[in-house]
């Protein structure tokens, strides 16, 4: 009752950007996306529709990435947002900050910017506190 309700993640995968192809632009999608070629512009999925991007080890994104759920272990350069998850796998590089609400990192990742907590709590507030004047 009082957490927020998260989608799920994409379990389908709905394009499929195959290796050794390279988009220059960017790239707007929603469902479900894997990219295992590269991309030099933004990777951006529709804000409040459930999406997951997937980035295989050969995958490169030059620019911004914001989806619902990411999983990663390939590279991106640029700050990432993630507004529910991302897991970043062993061979996952990032340089740029990362805005995430839940994040799992195995072993061998690498993140070279910022970690920046996104409190899902902060927004969905029941009751909100004053501080005691100590009188």
């Amino acid at each position: 009752m009082f957490s927020r309700k998260h989608s799920k993640p994409q379990t389908q995968i709905d394009s499929l950007i195959g290796a050794g192809t390279t988009i220059d632009g960017n790239l707007n999608f929603s469902g479900g996306l894997r990219i295992d070629g590269q991309v030099n512009g933004n990777v951006i999925a529709p804000q409040g529709k459930p999406s997951t991007l997937v980035l295989s080890e050969h995958a490169r994104v030059l620019g911004e990435v914001n989806v619902t759920h990411l999983v990663i272990n390939g590279t991106i350069n640029g700050p990432v947002f993630a507004s529910e998850y991302m897991e970043l796998q062993g061979k996952a590089r990032i340089n740029g900050d990362v805005h995430y609400t839940a994040m799992e990192i195995q072993l061998g990742a690498i993140v070279e910017g910022r970690l920046v907590h996104s409190s899902a709590a902060k927004q969905d507030k029941v009751v909100a506190f004053k501080a005691g004047s100590g009188e």
